[in-house]
This record gives C-alpha cells, structure tokens and sequence, in this order.
C-alpha cells in the first residue's frame, strides 16, 4: 500500500508520457468518465428536459384536439335541434292573431263581456309595442260584474277561433260601491269592479321584422362612416 502510494506521489502531471501502463490506463478512464459526465450535463440532459417538456405539451395538444372534435361531432346534431326549436317557435307564433285580425280581435274581447253581463265601463286600447317577435297591445279597462259574469268572460275569451294570451298588470278587484261604503265585503253575487291593464298579444308578419330590421342596418352604416371619416380626419391633422 505505501509503495502504491508512493509511486502515486512520483508521477509527473507535466509528463504523462513516462507514466507506467497501469497508471496510464487509469488516468485514461478517470478522465473519459469526466469528458462523459461534462457532455451530458452540457448536451444531453438539457435536450431530456426540453423532450419531457414537449411530450407533455404533446399530451395537452392532444387532449385540447379531442374535446374539440367532440364538439366538432355534436356541432350538426345542435345545428338540427336549434332548426327544429326555431320552427317549433314559429307555430306557436302563428297561433296568435296577425295584424288583420287584432281589430276583430278586440271587439270580440269587448263583445264577450256584454254577452256575460258585465259592465264595460271603460275599454280603451293604447298603442302597441313590437317585440323581436310579436307585438303586444295594452287595453286599460274597468268592468263591473260579478264572480260567476268574470268566470263566464275568461272562458269564453278562451273559446275564441284564435289562441288568445291576455296578461294582467296593476289590476284591482274590490266591491263597486267600496268607495262609498268602506264595510262593504265581496260576495258570490256582489257587484264588483276590475280595473287596471290587460296586455294582449299578435305575432309580427315576416313583412314587419324585415322592415325592423332594415333601420337597425341602415344605423349601423352610417356610425361607420363616422368613425372612417373621423379616422381619417385624425391623419390628416397628424401629417
């Protein structure tokens, strides 16, 4: 061991060349196993990192690709259904009244509560309001009549040829002479009076939403003129 050591200790750094062959070999493996390991980290473990990390954003790719050929897949069955629920909107619409029939519409309202006996004290309709689909028609009116004439009118407006929505808004119900006589109570054959607003409703012909909508393009046009034009108002007082 102390020989070893000692001939260890004689060999010169500066002249490998006259090192024994032992020692030769020796040296050779220590440093190719340091040219080794100084390769890897500087080449090789770097690229291992970079390759992991694109196998992983590969994996992400992937996935992203198939959630969206699922969707991709159910596109066209969505695409149908939307079509199928858009007609089924449009034969609803077309059970309410068209714009000829609101004004036959309305006397048969009014007509309706005089063949049940009630009293149209006031029967007023105002202007209507065209929605994206239909229009609706505000009626303000106060009726006198009892419960069983009130009954009577609803079912028979119900019966009407044509489908018929009425909506109540800011509606009261009290004895007729409640004014008068504070005590009065509300019985099955009392007078009563309904006032307040009913909204009724008609879906727009296809003539009407294309005149709608023609404005709302014709609007949008001229804003962007204005703003081209004030575009390049702003370049010309840069230059």
């Amino acid at each position: 061991m102390s020989q070893k050591k000692t001939s260890l200790k004689n060999l010169d750094i500066n002249n490998i060349g006259a090192w024994p062959q032992n020692a030769k070999i020796g040296f050779s493996v220590i440093l190719a196993l340091f040219i080794l390991a100084f390769a890897y980290f500087l080449f090789i473990k770097g690229k291992t990192e970079t390759l992991e990390s694109l196998e992983g954003e590969e994996v992400r790719l992937r996935q992203d690709f198939e959630k969206e050929q699922a969707k991709a897949a159910n596109l066209e069955p969505l695409k149908q259904q939307l079509a199928q629920m858009e007609q089924v909107l449009q034969q609803m619409l077309r059970q309410l009244p068209s714009k000829t029939e609101m004004p036959d519409l309305i006397v048969d309202i009014s007509q309706t509560a005089l063949a049940t006996g009630i009293q149209n004290e006031l029967f007023q309709p105002a202007g209507e309001t065209k929605k994206e689909f239909y229009a609706e028609k505000p009626i303000a009116l106060r009726m006198v009549g009892t419960y069983h004439q009130f009954g009577a009118f609803v079912s028979g407006v119900a019966s009407l040829p044509r489908v018929v929505i009425m909506t109540m808004h800011d509606i009261s119900l009290q004895p007729k002479d409640a004014k008068t006589n504070p005590n009065a109570r509300i019985g099955p054959n009392s007078a009563l009076e309904l006032a307040g607003t009913v909204k009724t409703y008609r879906y727009l012909d296809e003539d009407e939403t294309a005149a709608d909508a023609a404005p709302a393009a014709t609007d949008k046009a001229p804003a962007k003129g204005k703003a081209k034009a004030k575009a390049e108002a702003k370049e010309k007082g840069g230059a």
